[in-house]
């Protein structure tokens, strides 16, 4: 089964091995006869994301949900191996490839089950990645409009066209979809690729070429580990959850940042999220659930919320205070900010003796001077795990940034198992390229789909989804997930 394969390569990786038995199978508390990657994908909603660009449920290329319930196994078993450093009597764990469809699918589900009347707009049509006039094909990306304008004004494109584009292009992340107008599209097969990137330097914009081999990524560890002046151990466990009394201090924005600690914080530790004066702009994003983003509230609900302005002394100095009183400190800023701010590891391990200090970025571990934005869909170009795809472009379901967040937070835990062993704190460096080499290159073909009275299934008869109320509705994915204001998955683990 892939999902042990990735958790015993991961373990080895990071010189573990717990004690701790762990059981991954297909189906978990979903109460359906999943029997395979598949049948998974079809009936947890990754099919469905997945497909929305093109019209029709697609199987991914790989078998993202086995590889992502293999890190989840790794969290399971690191977790309970600290917990029982601290005490605790935990002799299992367990989880599941359908709990790990599910969290990849986390965001997505709560926009369908909001109850604002908030209108996603999302359809499928032409989308990236683009072709040069000499054949390249290649991946554009920007977070900002105009960079966006820029570009395409040194290609000569209409505006009209140009601000149809941007919606889409800038809603994709949360859309899974990209339709973009066809004059767009077609433009870029004027120029020599040679020219695109001349163009894409002057408009600062990110451009990088799909990798046509579906090989594994240049070979970097998913994490690396750095030891840390001075030596702590964890204070003493006094509830139920694995994490329990661990405090965690966290600046991080978008998914890939959260994530880390959305995972710590399910398996108990106490999260303290650093925001910038006024709240992260995330939190407005719409649809609302409740008082806040939809999307924003899957990753950051039950996070304790403080603000500071780091790029104040006094900002910097509250965090410096936050962290003095931490286990572990998590950010995924861009390359050099933290140096930059006085906050890089060995800042705050002179603060904080047997920190674990961690940093999630776009491309570390690779030798690139002044490397392009690390933003998922690049990544997915540049890393080859588009090249998995039977159209050999990215899929627009955020892989790696939900890949990227899980391996920053199992190198935490390895970091703090290692830490109660030890005394020795630690640097851990992970990025979105290092979690995209966790998930195997074994291209499956497209799944074959059947029409039966006017609804999707496979062969085997699996139901395939094609609406997320519909799923969070069903009564069989009842014990998975979470019913509030939104939908949202339950915690992927059951410790015994």
């Amino acid at each position: 089964m892939i999902a042990e394969r990735v958790a015993a390569g991961l373990l080895r990786e990071f010189g573990e091995a717990p004690a701790v038995w762990c059981d991954v199978d297909w189906a978990g508390p979903v109460e359906m006869a999943l029997r395979d990657e598949s049948a998974v994908q079809a009936a947890c909603g990754i099919m469905h994301v997945h497909g929305r660009a093109s019209g029709i449920p697609r199987r991914l290329g790989v078998d993202y949900a086995s590889a992502v319930a293999g890190v989840l196994a790794v969290h399971g078993m690191l977790a309970a191996a600290l917990a029982r450093a601290r005490g605790a009597r935990i002799e299992a764990v367990r989880t599941s490839v359908a709990q790990a469809a599910l969290l990849a699918v986390g965001q997505h589900l709560a926009v369908a089950t909001t109850d604002d009347e908030w209108d996603e707009r999302w359809s499928s049509g032409p989308r990236p990645p683009f072709r040069s006039q000499d054949g390249i094909r290649f991946e554009l990306e920007t977070l900002h409009p105009e960079g966006w304008q820029r570009f395409w004004a040194h290609l000569g494109a209409e505006p009209a066209d140009v601000a149809a584009g941007w919606w889409p292009f800038q809603q994709r992340f949360a859309t899974a979809s990209c339709a973009l107008p066809e004059a767009l599209l077609g433009l870029p097969r004027r120029f020599p690729f040679r020219d695109l990137l001349k163009a894409a330097a002057r408009a600062e914009v990110g451009v990088l070429p799909v990798r046509d081999d579906p090989g594994q990524p240049t070979t970097v560890p998913a994490c690396t580990f750095r030891d840390l002046p001075g030596s702590s151990s964890s204070r003493p466990r006094a509830g139920g959850e694995p994490l329990d009394g661990i405090v965690v201090v966290e600046s991080t924005r978008r998914i890939q940042g959260p994530m880390a600690g959305h995972v710590l914080r399910m398996l108990g530790a106490e999260i303290i999220r650093v925001e910038p004066p006024g709240g992260d702009p995330m939190r407005g994003i719409p649809p609302i659930s409740g008082d806040r983003s939809a999307r924003f509230r899957v990753l950051n609900d039950g996070k304790r919320i403080t603000e500071a302005d780091l790029k104040t002394a006094a900002g910097r100095e509250e965090l410096r205070e936050l962290v003095a009183a931490a286990d572990a400190f998590v950010h995924n800023w861009a390359p050099g900010r933290a140096e930059r701010r006085g906050l890089d590891a060995d800042d705050l391990a002179r603060v904080r003796p047997g920190l674990v200090y961690a940093w999630s970025s776009g491309w570390a571990p690779l030798p690139w001077p002044d490397p392009p934005l690390g933003t998922d869909f690049l990544v997915q170009a540049h890393s080859g795990l588009a090249a998995t795809e039977p159209d050999r472009a990215p899929s627009l379901l955020t892989l790696t940034d939900i890949m990227g967040g899980l391996v920053c937070a199992a190198g935490v835990l390895a970091a703090l198992l290692r830490r109660e062993r030890t005394g020795l704190g630690a640097r851990v460096d992970s990025s979105l390229y290092s979690g995209a080499g966790v998930i195997p290159r074994t291209p499956a073909g497209p799944a074959r789909l059947l029409e039966r009275d006017g609804r999707w299934v496979l062969p085997d008869g699996t139901p395939v989804c094609t609406d997320l109320r519909e799923l969070a509705a069903d009564p069989r994915f009842k014990r998975a997930l979470n019913h509030t204001t939104h939908v949202s998955p339950q915690p992927p683990w059951e410790f015994a």
